[in-house]
């Protein structure tokens, strides 16, 4: 499996790294969300993670630009990993096109357990078997 994690904190993107190697994933990294969305333009990702809080563009923002695109890309699987703690912050990650929302610090059995639902739902969102 192949990652893009989108986020500008380094210590987060050095931790999150080391839990995806221990599932043999491997993860490329971007350090905002301009850069991420240059990332998907040249590389194939079988998921996103993308942090909210950047600067310059947004999470949100990215990822609405991701979901607007016009081929297959604007399909790729993306869970928000934040600090953010809003209230209303999971119902608007989703209604940007995020398919979960996890919050840091984010728990390797969490973020596997995320990885998981996704991929185990054909391409209508129903989970399979």
């Amino acid at each position: 499996m192949n990652v893009l994690f989108i986020e500008d904190d380094r210590m987060n993107r050095r931790v999150v790294k080391d839990m995806l190697d221990v599932a043999g994933a491997t993860m490329e990294e971007a350090e905002n969300a301009e850069e991420g969305l240059k990332a998907l333009d040249s590389h194939n990702y079988d998921m996103l993670l993308v942090d909210l809080r950047m600067p310059g563009m947004d999470g949100i923002t990215a990822i609405q630009h991701i979901r607007a695109r016009g081929d297959a890309k604007a399909a790729v699987p993306i869970i928000v990993i934040t600090a953010d703690t809003a209230v209303d912050l999971r119902e608007r990650c989703l209604a940007a096109g995020a398919d979960e929302v996890l919050f840091k610090p984010v728990a390797m059995d969490a973020l596997f357990d995320a990885m998981g639902r996704i991929l185990a739902r054909d391409d209508d969102g129903v989970i399979i078997g």
